[in-house]
């Protein structure tokens, strides 16, 4: 991501994640970091294919994603790491992107769509 657009959306109060989708185009969010939103919900609000079918409970595994960047995030809940579990294309930095809130500390995020 290039370091004055990141450094523009952070001076104007926007949290900027970076998603790189199935077919590996990167697609650039730029997020106000104060209405609530996980990361699941900004990708949907951008028509980015991840269904959250569960609607952001953990329960689905339908909104898998790689992180690439080295945020340090906050801990797996119990029930992230179950759904985790389940799923096929896990790897060390799997997480599911609705137990990701959008706030200043993951801007610069980066995150790849898992397979379907």
């Amino acid at each position: 991501m290039e370091a004055a657009r990141l450094e523009e959306a952070q001076e104007i109060g926007l949290v900027t994640i970076e998603v790189l989708d199935r077919d590996d185009i990167i697609h650039t969010l730029e997020i106000p970091p104060d209405i609530g939103l996980n990361v699941m919900e900004a990708c949907k609000a951008n028509e980015l294919p991840i269904l959250g079918t569960c609607g952001g409970m953990a329960l689905c595994g339908s909104c898998h994603v790689y992180v690439l960047s080295d945020h340090h995030l906050s801990d797996k809940s119990d029930e992230e790491e179950e759904m985790l579990d389940k799923l096929y294309s896990t790897k060390d930095n799997s997480r599911l992107c609705c137990q990701i809130r959008v706030d200043e500390r993951i801007h610069g995020l980066r995150i790849k769509l898992a397979p379907e």
